[in-house]
């Protein structure tokens, strides 16, 4: 796999995942919107992770700066 993501896209991903046990812990979301937020959180975290993502591919994305 080759990355394709940016450390700006990761750091916001990584931001944006956090976010949601914070809003949990505030009672800001429950229920199963909360249910769908942690997973698109887990595969955030889990994209930033390895740098990849599989959606970039189709649309021939890549966030990461050429050398």
């Amino acid at each position: 796999m080759k990355t394709n993501m940016g450390i700006i896209d990761r750091i916001i991903r990584i931001i944006l995942a956090l976010a949601v046990p914070f809003l949990y812990y505030l009672k800001i979301i429950s229920g199963t919107t909360a249910i769908i937020l942690f997973v698109i959180a887990f595969v955030f975290l889990l994209t930033s992770l390895i740098g990849f993502c599989p959606l970039y591919l189709p649309f021939k994305i890549s966030t990461k700066k050429k050398k």
